[in-house]
């Protein structure tokens, strides 16, 4: 009986005990050991005929977050192909300038973008506004995710981004009409179903299905397995399962065998094509750490602009005693990154970064900038000891699930319910949603943190009873700290109660600037 269950193995018999025989296998192979590689070559040596199969109508997904990973070989090579237009393009951004999707835009060759944050591209922002291009704006989470359903087998999900928000009704306009934002819509927006689970509301989210991806790698071996470098990944890793044509553009192209099994971040049965990169690596934003000869030069700014930035100190000083020993963070760009220079002694933090950081570091010196290796705001940074890398994918598991402790954003306006607007100003500005709807979408496990000036440039409170801007999200905020105060929000009967003032503030002052009313803790305290 023993023999016949491994009779395809090579056997050996044992005499242990009398009339007993055990067989061990000598040898078992899941395929002949004498069977080669394949001789085919998956590496092209022309680049323009690598994307010779791109037709107009095409959905292209380009990966790329900022202008790191952004794959500028290939879509250099498409943009010679006038003949190919009216593509969809599915992108986190629109590229900016010559690079990225910003050339595919400059040549009129994309009608419509699935993208989380365009505005980057001012080209882009102009373009929507006056109606020659479609948008169907996207959290960067939602994103990721729709892609990567779509290369798993799965038609749909239920997410709670962007639930109760303008992504949920559908009222952000895919296209205006010719002429822009006062002649109206063309095509409305996309509204989304509902349901609730557990108590919690979510939307559904339609997958997407590429039919061509670009995205480059670090190095590529000649059957295709990929590997990133660093902060190059983000969407790369998704897209490239998901279209039915995927074409690569290595840093590196290595022979088969080069490559350690344990270090592939996409697999050889993904990549239809490989070519060779040769479009520089650009930097967005060069931000270099401060020398103690920049500390030492004398401030250039206006009296007005060195108050406002003294101010926002303040504000992420105060926001800085928020964060305890150990704490996994996330910080919006803008204001919320100064808060690491304040940190309690003795507090340390693992900031997480949504383009695939856990472990992110201090600005780099000039020697050490890396256009491999940026935050969410496209800077350069550098990676603490104990630092991990990863995929957009999986970043915004990390942040949907509620693993990251705190979440700190700026806002436009916040409401004394915890409602949160930071995205979009209709018909004015198409910055772009991002991460941000993501990074509310679980206050319960995620402590969010709203950090901001008191008013507006006009003048006008950003603490208001009701938000007038499209939501980021609904009932997310736990707390808002500015420059005059604290509060606490209570997020399940829609109060704000009054904390702490800051130094050389009155509660008058904080009244007269607040849009809302709010209760007053017994011990109100000053900074």
């Amino acid at each position: 009986m023993l023999a016949a269950c491994v009779s395809r193995a090579t056997l050996v018999s044992v005499l242990s005990k009398p009339r007993a025989t055990v067989f061990v296998r000598a040898r078992w192979y899941s395929t002949p050991s004498d069977i080669p590689l394949p001789n085919k070559s998956k590496v092209w040596e022309s680049v323009d005929e690598a994307v010779k199969d791109v037709k107009s109508g095409d959905i292209l997904l380009c990966g790329g977050f900022g202008l790191a990973g952004v794959p500028d070989t290939l879509l250099g090579a498409l943009v010679k192909r006038k003949e190919v237009t009216k593509l969809t393009a599915v992108s986190n951004n629109a590229g900016a300038g010559d690079s990225g999707l910003g050339k595919l835009f400059n040549s009129k060759q994309i009608d419509k973008i699935i993208a989380s944050y365009p505005g980057g591209n001012k080209a882009f922002e102009a373009l929507y506004l006056k109606g020659e291009v479609s948008l169907e704006l996207c959290p960067q989470g939602t994103l990721i995710e729709r892609l990567r359903a779509h290369a798993a087998g799965i038609p749909a999900f239920f997410t709670p981004t962007g639930a109760s928000t303008a992504v949920e009704e559908g009222s952000i306009p895919v296209r205006y009409n010719e002429g822009g934002y006062a002649n109206g819509v063309k095509i409305p927006g996309i509204k989304k179903e509902s349901r609730e689970f557990g108590g919690r509301k979510y939307i559904m989210e339609p997958a997407i299905a590429g039919d061509v991806a670009f995205v480059r790698a670090w190095k590529v071996d000649e059957a295709g397995n990929c590997v990133f470098r660093y902060t190059q990944q983000n969407f790369g890793t998704v897209m490239a399962k998901n279209a039915k044509l995927t074409v690569v553009e290595a840093d590196q192209i290595v022979p088969v065998g080069s490559l350690s099994p344990n270090a592939i971040h996409i697999p050889g049965i993904y990549v239809d094509r490989i070519v060779q990169a040769t479009a520089p690596k650009l930097v967005e934003h060069t931000t270099l750490a401060p020398t103690t000869s920049s500390s030492s030069e004398q401030s250039t700014l206006s009296p007005e602009k060195e108050l406002a930035k003294k101010l926002r100190h303040r504000t992420a000083k105060r926001a800085a005693k928020e964060l305890k020993d150990g704490f996994y963070v996330n910080l919006g760009i803008g204001m919320p990154t100064l808060i690491p220079g304040y940190l309690e002694p003795g507090v340390r933090v693992w900031l997480q970064s949504e383009n695939g950081i856990l472990g992110m570091g201090p600005y780099p010196t000039a020697e050490q900038v890396d256009p491999d290796l940026i935050n969410a705001g496209k800077e350069t940074v550098t990676l603490l000891p104990g630092a991990s890398v990863f995929d957009s994918s999986e970043s915004f598991a990390m942040i949907r699930g509620g693993h990251v402790d705190v979440s700190i954003l700026g806002a436009m306006q916040v409401s004394q319910a915890g409602d949160i607007a930071n995205f979009m100003i209709p018909g004015k500005l198409v910055k772009g949603i991002g991460g941000a709807m993501d990074l509310v979408s679980n206050p319960d496990q995620t402590k969010v943190i709203v950090v901001m000036e008191h008013c507006a440039k006009d003048g006008t409170p950003k603490i208001l009873k009701e938000c007038s801007l499209p939501l980021t999200g609904a009932r997310t905020v736990s707390q808002i700290i500015t420059e005059l105060a604290v509060f606490d929000v209570d997020r399940k009967n829609g109060h704000l109660e009054l904390v702490e003032l800051q130094e050389g503030v009155t509660l008058e002052e904080v009244k007269a600037k607040t849009g809302c009313d709010f209760k007053i803790r017994k011990d109100l305290s000053k900074l």
